[in-house]
C-alpha cells in the first residue's frame, strides 16, 4: 500500500544550480527538547577509503565520520544494534550535517518519543568541488563504494552492530538523497530499508547556458584558494562534472564540462544522463523490490518536489510499497523536525532488532 499525503504550495521559488541548493543548507526549525531525553555519546572518528585511493583531485583518502551511540549501548555489553547511515548534502560535511539535523538532540529526543535505540552514522563526502555526489569517478574517487562498503565494514568491525543488511537502513537529504537514491538502488544487498529527503539532480542534468566570463575564471582557477572563490553555480557545475564525466587525461580538474569554447559536447551530456536515477531506476527495480521500507519526503516549496514526485511515480508504477509524503516546508525547513519525528520512528519500525534477521 503506498502512503501518500499531499500539501499544495502557496508558491514554488526555485533557484536552482544544477539542481542543486544554491546555499549551505542552514535554515531549518529547531524541534523542542523531549523532557526526560537520555544523552547519547558521540565518536568522532577517521575511516580509511580503499575506494577513495588514488583520486586525481587528491581528496582525503582518511575520511571524518561521526558516530552516534544510544544510551544504552555502554550498559549492556551483549547487546547489539541496527545502524542508521545519514548521508549530508552538496557545500557541507557532517559536522555542519550534524548541526543542521540538531544531532544529538533529535536523535535523543526520537529514542524518548519511543523509536528503537539504533546507532546512527555520518560519514563525511566533502570534496575539493563540495560534493562527491556519492558517485563513482577517477577524479573524485569512488564515494559510492566508499559509503556502501567501506564505511559499513569499519562499523561492523569496530561497533557492536547487527551485521545484516535487514538492520541497516541509509537515509540522505538533497544530495545526500541523490546518494541514498543511487546507493540504495545498487546496494541492496548491503542496505535493508530506504529514506530519501528532498533529493537532488534525479532526472538527466540539461547543459548550462553559454557564458565566457565563467568558463574564463574556471580555466584560469588554479588553487584551493581560487576555485572557493568561484560562483557556487560553478562549483556545482565542476563537482557534477567530477563525479560523472571524469577525464583522466585533462589536467588539471580531470574532468570535462557540457561545454568548451562555449560549444556543447553531448558525449559529457550523455554521461550525466547516465548517471540520472530516473534514467536508470529501471536497470534496479528487482533490488528496489528486497527492500523492506522505503519511503520519500520533500516540502512542498522545494524545488526538487517535482523529480521527487515522479520518482514516486514510477515506485507505484512498479507496486512498489513505499510512503511518500508533501509537507510544507522549503528545502530545509523542516529537516531537523522530520529527522527527529519521521525518519528515526520509520527506522524504528523497520529496522531489524534481533541477531536473527530473517
Amino acid at each position: 500500500m503506498i502512503r501518500t499525503k499531499l500539501y499544495f504550495p502557496m508558491a514554488l521559488a526555485i533557484t536552482v544550480a544544477l539542481a542543486l541548493p544554491v546555499a549551505a543548507q542552514v535554515q531549518t526549525e529547531v524541534p523542542p527538547v523531549v523532557p526526560g531525553a537520555k544523552p547519547v555519546k558521540v565518536d568522532r572518528l577517521k575511516i580509511h577509503g580503499t575506494a577513495l585511493e588514488g583520486n586525481l583531485e587528491g581528496n582525503a583518502v582518511e575520511r571524518d565520520v561521526m558516530v552516534f551511540l544510544p544510551p544504552g549501548y555502554a550498559k549492556d555489553r551483549s547487546r547489539r544494534y541496527p545502524v542508521v547511515y545519514a548521508l549530508h548534502g552538496y557545500s557541507i560535511g557532517a559536522e555542519q550535517w550534524s548541526k543542521e539535523i540538531h544531532a544529538p538532540q533529535t536523535i535523543e529526543g526520537a529514542f524518548a518519543q519511543g523509536a528503537k535505540e539504533m546507532i546512527v552514522v555520518l560519514p563525511d563526502s566533502r570534496t575539493r568541488h563540495n560534493g562527491s555526489m556519492y558517485s563513482s569517478s577517477v577524479t573524485t574517487g569512488d564515494f559510492e563504494r566508499f559509503i556502501a562498503r567501506d564505511v559499513v565494514s569499519y562499523i561492523d568491525a569496530h561497533y557492536r552492530t547487527i551485521p545484516n543488511r535487514l538492520a541497516r537502513g541509509l537515509v540522505g537529504h538533497s544530495m545526500g538523497g541523490y546518494g541514498a537514491t543511487r546507493i540504495g538502488m545498487k546496494h541492496a544487498d548491503v542496505f535493508g530499508s530506504l529514506y530519501i529527503m528532498s533529493p537532488c539532480c534525479l532526472s538527466p542534468r540539461q547543459a548550462p547556458p553559454a557564458n565566457a566570463e565563467m568558463e574564463k575564471a574556471v580555466g584560469e582557477a588554479k588553487t584551493a584558494e581560487d576555485f572557493a572563490r568561484l560562483p557556487f553555480g560553478a562549483r556545482a557545475q565542476l563537482a557534477a562534472a567530477a563525479a560523472w564525466s571524469p577525464n583522466p587525461n585533462n589536467p588539471p580538474l580531470y574532468l570535462d564540462l557540457a561545454r568548451k569554447a562555449g560549444e556543447l559536447q553531448p558525449d559529457v551530456l550523455a554521461k550525466w544522463a547516465a548517471n540520472a536515477p530516473l534514467a536508470f531506476i529501471d536497470q534496479y527495480i528487482g533490488n528496489l523490490r528486497r527492500y523492506r521500507a522505503i519511503s520519500l519526503d520533500v516540502g512542498d516549496r522545494d524545488g526538487l518536489r517535482v523529480d521527487t514526485g515522479k520518482l514516486h511515480d514510477i515506485l507505484e508504477k512498479y507496486g512498489i510499497t513505499h510512503g511518500f509524503e508533501v509537507y510544507q516546508g522549503t528545502h530545509t525547513s523542516a529537516m531537523a523536525i522530520r529527522f527527529q519525528n519521521y525518519v528515526l520512528p520509520f527506522f524504528s519500525s523497520n529496522l531489524c532488532f534481533s541477531k536473527d534477521c530473517k
